[in-house]
């Protein structure tokens, strides 16, 4: 059977169960959205192509699947390499596909050209153009096993337009790939649970990706980890991002290594005698900045259990570094006797300052986002979906939400700001039955409000709760500090939110007291069409923990 490329790409994308595909269009890749005008994917249009990265990315963690971005050249990749950098850091697996010029305009400068595998080479898993249609089931083979292997990203193809209106006789892919999670050797696990026996401070550090892929049963997997865990009452902390890998409420449960980490989790990872990392790669956040853990050898046992021997001994060598899939390293504990040990009061100490910490001191102003949070929590159904972007505001649905099994948490690792928006509605996309709630700062709003009309078309409505300080709140926090009273470029002065809301044909509330707010949550729970909370707070409330006048004061010294 004879095929142009474009029809080509889109049947070996759909062989591989692919639904749903978010993009912008363009002139570059017209023969893909014909392709896919007789294709059962689901394109959905988004309004500028770093929503539609942002959206593919938050379709990938939730699915465990390739999230698919379609976009033009030129400018439509620039747009989307944020959504790029985001999967590359959230070790997503995600798959965006470039409009390319024409093969025989290479190297001219022609109109909007890019050379791809230069721009995303350092961001990207792979970046690879396709020259020949007769290759496509190739590439695409390949690349789709890619963002899954190992540690999961992104990888970018670019496809130049002549060559998609190409045809081939090339057949499509016929079996699904879905690459194997490496093994655990039995070994490991018994090795493991002498350790933990012979040690005194023990810490399990659990994070990364990879818990969603289809063949892996990653989520059943960590609650059978969760129940060996607590039989040994072993401490366990999470990484930044990732407090939906374990139950909050669990009596080990000890917090997040992340932005902003808190004080029992810091303490607890600098005088841990060993530290069992599970599935994470030890970044800046993660180890507050390398200061935590000496560098190249941590100067505790450390064992580092990881899909991808890249990420083993990228900064700390330790004897005990092990390539394995995450999820067969948790069954292979899991079906072992929990260690036993005398840890008690070192797991108590750092669950009874997590505990403490959900309790956020009286906010300045007259409503209290602490307040606010406690209404969310009681109100969040047991399979909610919380995203949010980057900024203060997000330490909100990070620490002071409790997520339990069935709760997930979209958000980017990478700090990047406008987020949350195209999350929520990717989410929706994906599950259009849970309840989803974006929380987004007013300046991180207002990067992607407009993914508000995509969520109006494709009738992909979540909650938003905008909360408006009328400041970038993280860069003041550290102006005050660095240089306080000097205020520059970090007021913001806002639109009408609830009127945007209403535009995008949203129910829309402004809630300025917290006694107003648990009765607009319900509407908003309850809007079929979606809802806009503009939750509005003083600027003095600058981070939970201190208030604008104290960070002030404390940069004043």
């Amino acid at each position: 059977m004879t095929r142009t490329g474009a029809q080509l790409l889109v049947d070996c994308l759909a062989s591989q169960g692919a639904d749903t595909a978010f993009g912008v269009p363009g002139e570059s890749y017209l023969a893909v959205l014909d392709a896919l005008h007789d294709s059962r994917i689901r394109f959905v249009l988004c309004r500028q192509e770093g929503g539609a990265a942002f959206m593919a990315e938050a379709y990938g963690k939730l699915t465990g699947r390739p999230g698919l971005c379609f976009v033009t050249r030129g400018p439509g990749a620039t747009n989307a390499s944020i959504g790029v950098h985001t999967a590359r850091q959230n070790s997503t697996p995600m798959i965006l596909f470039v409009g390319q010029i024409g093969r025989d305009m290479r190297g001219r400068e022609a109109f909007q050209e890019v050379d791809y595998r230069a721009m995303f080479g350092t961001v990207a898993k792979w970046a690879v153009e396709i020259d020949d249609a007769a290759r496509i089931p190739e590439i695409v083979g390949r690349a789709w096993r890619v963002a899954l292997s190992g540690r999961p990203g992104p990888v970018v193809i670019a496809l130049p337009e002549d060559m998609l209106v190409d045809e081939t006789q090339a057949a499509p892919l016929a079996d699904r790939i879905e690459p194997a999670e490496p093994a655990c050797d039995p070994a490991w696990a018994v090795e493991t649970v002498r350790m933990l026996e012979a040690a005194k401070r023990p810490l399990i550090l659990l994070g990364g990706a990879g818990w969603d892929a289809v063949n892996c049963r990653g989520r059943e997997a960590l609650a059978g980890f969760r129940e060996w865990v607590e039989a040994a009452g072993l401490p366990l902390a999470v990484t930044f991002r990732c407090p939906d890998l374990f139950d909050n409420a669990s009596p080990s449960y000890v917090g997040d290594a992340g932005v902003g980490m808190p004080a029992q989790v810091r303490r607890m990872l600098r005088e841990c005698d060993l530290l069992l990392a599970i599935n994470i790669r030890f970044g800046e956040n993660t180890t507050d900045g390398y200061t935590l853990l000496q560098v190249p050898e941590s100067g505790k046992t450390l064992i580092h259990v990881h899909s991808s021997a890249d990420e083993l001994g990228k900064i700390y060598q330790t004897p005990h570094a092990w390539v394995a899939g995450p999820a067969n390293f948790l069954r292979a504990l899991s079906a072992l006797p929990p260690p036993k040990g005398d840890w008690e009061g070192w797991r108590a100490e750092g669950r009874g300052g997590c505990e403490k910490a959900l309790t956020a001191p009286k906010q300045p102003g007259d409503l209290d986002m602490g307040e606010v949070m406690k209404v969310v929590r009681a109100k969040m159904p047991a399979d909610g979906i919380i995203t949010n972007g980057a900024g203060n505001f997000a330490i909100w649905s990070g620490r002071f939400f409790v997520y339990r099994p069935g709760h997930r948490l979209l958000a980017p690792q990478s700090g990047a700001m406008g987020y949350g928006i195209p999350a929520a509605v990717a989410a929706k996309v994906v599950a259009p039955h849970r309840t989803v709630v974006c929380f987004a700062g007013d300046g991180d709003f207002q990067m992607t409000m407009q993914e508000l009309g995509t969520a109006m078309q494709a009738d992909a409505r979540p909650v938003v709760l905008v909360v408006n300080n009328s400041s970038y709140g993280t860069i003041r926090m550290h102006q005050e500090r660095n240089y306080p009273g000097r205020v520059s470029g970090t007021d913001i002065v806002n639109p009408d939110f609830v009127a945007i809301g209403r535009a995008y044909g949203m129910h829309a509330e402004k809630v300025e007291a917290t006694a107003q707010f648990e009765a607009a949550f319900g509407r908003a729970l309850a809007s079929p069409t979606g809802a806009l909370l503009e939750l509005v707070i003083a600027t003095e409330s600058l981070t939970p923990g201190q208030t604008l006048s104290q960070i002030r004061a404390g940069g004043a010294r």
